[in-house]
């Protein structure tokens, strides 16, 4: 632009503005006019201004095509608007480690429609990650910026399913130092390691093994018990047979309710309530009707599917 209107205003002597426009039309090849008849040597000049302007042009459209096309620029987009997403869940949940465990939790927090994330620190599992169409994040959980960058200080669970408990332990630490309420849940390969993972902070330490075999003993002593527990779903919305649900939310504007009788679910929803968890986190199994429902307390409901989704829509739970 610059060589275009001072050549202009040298070799054809045009006027400031004559050359301005000059140099525009013939940049951009719009094919208008001459301004003013040009001699051979403006001629000339407009010919290089023209076949400059085209390798110029042409080369900054090559290296922009190729920035944008770069597979790494998309794969860089890709993980930037995934962060963005992943920084507008509150109150979600954080697995690391995407092997068998971590992926099963993640298939029930999926068909629950749980906000949640993953962080992988495995680069191979990125496009397993990305076919399940899970959020994730490529990272050592051992580091608390990766930790931070999943919004654990946000987080209302924590689930750790690495293979190995001492990574389970060091990142249970690190969990529970950025947020002291969160609650976390992590897999351990060894008895001997149940202990130190809850000193270290770990609300619930599980043992796959061990819940493994016990369910396959149970299938011998009480097979017919262990097959109608089986049949109880738990995970989706479409044909789940089991629920817990918040006291405060069975409320709704009604105030009076105290006891387990006030709240008649059976007539109002079919469901029956086989259990109940206090504010202590104490566990009642089959709790009487005149159980006094406390603050911040739970309750256990069994019902078929269509049972449980009235029970959903009329206490507006999702």
């Amino acid at each position: 632009m610059l060589v275009g209107v001072i050549g202009y205003k040298v070799v054809a002597d045009y006027s400031w503005v004559d050359a301005v426009y000059m140099t525009v039309i013939t940049l951009t090849t719009v094919g208008f006019g001459e301004v003013v008849p040009l001699d051979d040597n403006a001629k000339i000049f407009t010919i290089i201004l023209i076949l400059a302007s085209v390798v110029i042009m042409g080369f900054v459209l090559s290296v922009i095509t190729e920035y944008i096309l770069s597979k790494n620029n998309v794969e860089e987009l890709k993980q930037k608007r995934m962060q963005k997403r992943i920084d507008s869940f509150k109150n979600h949940v954080v697995i690391c480690g995407y092997g068998r465990n971590g992926k099963q939790a993640a298939r029930k927090l999926l068909a629950h429609k749980k906000q949640f994330v993953v962080i992988e620190k495995n680069k191979d599992m990125e496009e397993r990650l990305q076919q399940d169409e899970v959020p994730y994040i490529i990272g050592n959980a051992n580091d608390d910026a990766v930790l931070i960058q999943a919004g654990i200080d946000r987080a209302s669970n924590f689930i750790s399913a690495l293979p190995n408990d001492a990574e389970n332990l060091f990142v249970v630490l690190s969990t529970r130092q950025i947020n002291s309420q969160i609650n976390i849940i992590s897999r351990a390969s060894h008895e001997s390691s149940y202990n130190k993972l809850k000193f270290a902070g770990a609300n619930n330490v599980i043992l796959p093994d061990n819940i493994g075999g016990d369910h396959m003993a149970s299938l011998v002593v009480v097979p017919g018990l262990m097959e109608f527990i089986d049949n109880l779903s738990i995970v989706g919305k479409a044909n789940i047979n089991i629920e817990e649900v918040a006291v405060e939310k069975l409320y709704k504007d009604d105030k009076t309710v105290k006891t387990i009788r006030d709240l008649d679910l059976r007539r109002k929803t079919g469901c029956s309530i086989i259990g109940y968890k206090d504010e202590n986190g104490e566990y009642l199994v089959n709790p009487e009707a005149e159980l006094e429902l406390a603050s911040n307390s739970k309750i256990i409901v069994l019902g078929r599917p269509e049972q449980i989704e009235n029970l959903n829509s009329l206490y507006n739970i999702t």
